[in-house]
């Protein structure tokens, strides 16, 4: 995981990569983890395959870290995290909030968002979801992801625009 850490920024632990790290890949693979899309499909991710729908923490192969590893080793990082930067930016368009995330994908200076905003704009249940996934409070999570999800969209988007799977995938 120490590409993704370089790209996605944070610094790893002593058990793996950092918390932030880790709240940024579930806000771009959120679909994939919750069972919904074509990617969730071909790795059998249905709702029902733990009790709070999505990835279980209890075992170490199963959380953000263990199944993110495991799809990087099956190639299909690039389509979760073009999927992933879509999802973002239609999530933020529809919470009036897409002229910050168009800004970290285009080219030139990076509008910031704040805490409140972006909680706004993910919604309680990925929140909740990634607090659960992370073990951050609500206040670390939403800061942490408020500093580093700009920067981290904006080196996932070098070409001004959403990366197709296959550019997505030479990123990592």
């Amino acid at each position: 995981m120490g590409i993704l850490d370089s790209v996605l920024g944070g610094s790893r632990t002593s058990g793996g990569m950092s918390p932030i790290t880790m709240a940024l890949l579930g806000v771009l693979a959120y679909r994939t983890f919750q069972g919904k899309g074509r990617l969730a499909d071909m790795f059998g991710r249905a709702p029902s395959s733990s009790p709070s729908g999505g990835a279980s923490t209890s075992n170490p192969h199963n959380g953000l870290g263990g199944l993110f590893g495991g799809l990087l080793g099956g190639g299909a990082a690039g389509g979760i995290l073009s999927g992933g930067l879509g999802d973002l930016l239609k999530q933020f368009q529809q919470n009036g909030h897409g002229d910050k995330a168009q800004s970290w994908i285009a080219s030139g200076p990076n509008k910031s968002v704040s805490p409140s905003e972006l909680e706004r704009a993910l919604g309680p249940e990925k929140i909740a979801w990634l607090m659960d996934q992370t073990g951050l409070s609500r206040e670390e999570l939403l800061a942490g992801l408020s500093r580093e999800l700009p920067k981290a969209v904006d080196q996932l988007t070098p070409d001004g625009r959403l990366p197709t799977e296959h550019e997505a995938a030479r990123l990592i």
